[in-house]
């Protein structure tokens, strides 16, 4: 194994289509363009084995829920030695519209506590992530947690399918190509 992609979201129907759950949309499209299911039990996440962009890899959506990420992402890097800068990280971000990709190579939390859990428990901030944009709350007075934790409607809904699909392609071209391609390719894509 060498590279670990982990779709973060929250576990359960309850959270099924919510914006926070972003990541798993994108596990989603890469079971979809592999044809494989992301449903074995190990490392306190759904997991599967692929190949993607020549390499081995394992898909990991964490059942921890969001806050405690890092410790799946924690024990998979550890059973497989996988470095730090290639753990690939799908992940909500609402400073981006609806369906719109940031790919970048490292870098903060940005405010995402399931970003911020794997920083703090696996080695800080030196991992690739590719950000889905979910859009930000209606107005300021909104509650964030409750924005996240609502589902995508409408067109929306078919935006996001979308992103996820080009998540799982940046994928592709980030592991093969490296993130300077993937970032021409499919920063600011909608």
């Amino acid at each position: 194994m060498t590279w670990l992609l982990v779709f973060l979201g929250n576990p359960g129907p309850k959270y099924a289509g919510t914006r926070h759950n972003a990541g798993f949309l994108a596990a989603e499209a890469m079971e979809k363009s592999k044809g494989v299911r992301i449903d074995r039990l190990k490392f306190r996440a759904l997991t599967a084995v692929c190949s993607v962009g020549g390499e081995n890899v394992l898909l990991m959506k964490p059942q921890t829920f969001m806050n405690l990420s890092g410790d799946a992402v924690r024990q998979a890097m550890a059973f497989y030695k996988i470095p730090t800068e290639h753990i690939l990280v799908f992940s909500d971000d609402i400073s981006l519209p609806v369906g719109r990709l940031r790919v970048r190579r490292s870098g903060s939390a940005g405010g995402h506590n399931g970003l911020k859990d794997i920083i703090a428990k696996c080695g800080g901030e030196g991992f690739p992530r590719i950000r889905l944009g979910v859009g930000a709350p209606p107005h300021p007075d909104y509650d964030t947690a409750d924005w996240v934790l609502s589902a995508f409607k409408n067109d929306d809904a078919a935006r996001m399918a979308e992103a996820a699909a080009r998540a799982a392609d940046a994928a592709e071209v980030l592991i093969s190509e490296g993130a300077d391609a993937a970032m021409d390719r499919y920063n600011g894509s909608v």
